[in-house]
């Protein structure tokens, strides 16, 4: 099989925001405690937080961290993680079924996020709690002093604000699951009173209004466009939440799921467009893709799991190799649309659905899952400019789409004079690959690496899958030539000269 994919530097679908590969934590399973923070554990600092995961954290080089929900944040009340420890009161979590000892909080997030080089996005609770619970946070976050909510964070250890940009006003609002779920109009409507709240205490703030939980949800379009319509002048995001499985082992459909991230990223974009033109808005709404994954293998285990423990072991799913290939296709598809997608959440980063996992004691104490390799290749080297893709591939028929053997996008990277390229091949054989690249002189492969020749069902809990490199790749003039194994991620980077 042969594929193709043309690239010119002066056509460029945009620059891409950094935020595209941030990631999620929240107060889920063990996420937060046994994942991040474990102050007995052997590789603890002075802080509790777990050295070892921040490590972990720091290869991936996530730049935004949403927090701390999630179905969390509807029913979590933001004073109970602040002051001294030892007054903090330990709850019960409704979202999860779960006791939340509160020991981790506010601060200790905020000073996390500095550890790992990442910004927080903080979520605000709109389903118990409202206007005042958010108009409260941002004064005790972002306001210097001389009030009740900031001098009570400077008597909480923080002199200086955290200054946080990015706010997730809710979750998943549009769900029936979700504690204080709403109807659209009523959420939209409490959307607006509570940014203007928001941005009269900080006007600098970007917020993120909920969008579709998932385009499955009866609601989805109704959903955004009823939301926009309300708040459309007050907030700079609408998220997109999407959760892929494969419970019918029918590895062709599955891998045919990025057509469909595809579609959902484009007819929110069409409805955002349709609601500004009503308005005859100047303002565009860009998208915050802040969950995205796969998610399916661990849900037999959490139905049979206790409630009312501390940090129970819920959504712990072991990937598989197809999960990754998925996951690397999901990634090229933002890339895609890097001109309206700003912000992306991997959900998420520790324990819980995520690249990385810990063990409480013993060894490996933290082990990178399949999805790890993929997405911590996009998140150091899908930075710069996405090129304009013009791909001739043969495609295959799945159950609702047409799908290509080869997804495919190419980034410029003018800081690091590189052009990179990210594949996937879907295929189940090997595929001649070749590329030109136009508007510019190709020097010398800089790195040429493959994710292949793994049972698609093998997991990684041995450590023993890694990136190999991609041997089979030269340059002639402006193309390069690879043999792409069957099913397999790849990533190669070209110095190239403008």
């Amino acid at each position: 099989m042969k594929a193709t994919l043309s690239v010119d530097l002066t056509n460029e679908i945009s620059e891409i925001d950094p935020r595209l590969w941030g990631s999620f934590t929240e107060h889920l399973g063990r996420s937060i405690y046994e994942g991040i923070y474990q102050p007995n554990h052997e590789t603890a600092d002075e802080d509790g937080f777990r050295e070892d995961v921040i490590e972990a954290v720091k290869k991936l080089k996530v730049p935004l961290i949403r927090y701390p929900g999630g179905n969390f944040v509807s029913g979590y009340n933001w004073q109970d993680g602040i002051g001294p420890k030892d007054q903090r009161p330990v709850r019960l979590d409704l979202a999860w079924r779960s006791v939340e000892t509160n020991q981790f909080g506010l601060h200790e997030f905020i000073k996390w996020c500095q550890k790992v080089g990442a910004t927080p996005d903080m979520a605000v609770n709109l389903g118990t709690r409202g206007i005042d619970e958010a108009r409260n946070l941002v004064e005790y976050c972002n306001f210097p002093k001389g009030t009740y909510w900031s001098d009570l964070r400077r008597k909480n250890g923080a002199e200086d604000p955290f200054n946080i940009k990015v706010w997730s006003v809710g979750n998943e609002m549009d769900g029936d699951w979700q504690i204080g779920h709403q109807t659209a109009h009523e959420y939209g409507r409490l959307v607006h009173e509570t940014a203007k709240a928001m941005k009269l205490v900080d006007p600098t703030v970007e917020l993120v209004a909920c969008g579709s939980s998932n385009h499955q949800n009866e609601t989805y379009g109704s959903w955004e466009e009823t939301v926009l319509e309300n708040a459309y002048d007050d907030v700079d995001y609408l998220s997109l939440h999407q959760y892929y499985d494969n419970f019918d082992d029918n590895l062709a459909e599955f891998l045919g799921k990025s057509v469909d991230f595809d579609n959902f990223i484009s007819e929110v974009v069409a409805i955002s467009d349709a609601v500004k033109a009503r308005k005859h808005s100047k303002k565009q709404i860009n998208l915050a893709f802040d969950e995205w994954n796969v998610w399916y293998h661990s849900m037999g285990a959490d139905d049979a799991q206790e409630p009312w423990t501390q940090a129970p072991h819920l959504l712990e799913d072991h990937y598989d190799f197809e999960d990754a290939l998925l996951v690397g296709s999901l990634a090229i598809t933002l890339l895609k649309h890097a001109d309206r997608v700003k912000i992306g959440c991997l959900a998420q980063l520790v324990n819980v659905i995520a690249p990385i996992m810990t063990n409480t004691e013993g060894t490996p104490s933290v082990w990178y899952q399949t999805i790890f390799y993929p997405f911590m290749q996009v998140s150091n080297y899908g930075q710069g400019v996405a090129l304009t893709p013009t791909q001739t591939v043969p495609t295959y028929q799945a159950k609702n789409y047409e799908v290509p053997y080869i997804d495919s996008i190419a980034v410029y990277n003018s800081d690091m004079d590189e052009v990179v390229v990210f594949i996937v091949n879907k295929a189940k054989e090997q595929t001649e690959f070749s590329m030109s690249i136009d508007s510019a002189q190709l020097n010398q492969i800089v790195e040429a690496t493959q994710f292949a020749g793994y049972d698609i069902h093998q997991t990684n809990e041995d450590q023993s899958m890694t990136l190999e490199s991609l041997k089979t790749v030269h340059i002639d003039g402006n193309h390069i030539d690879a043999q792409l194994e069957p099913l397999s991620w790849n990533m190669i980077r070209i110095n190239v000269k403008a």
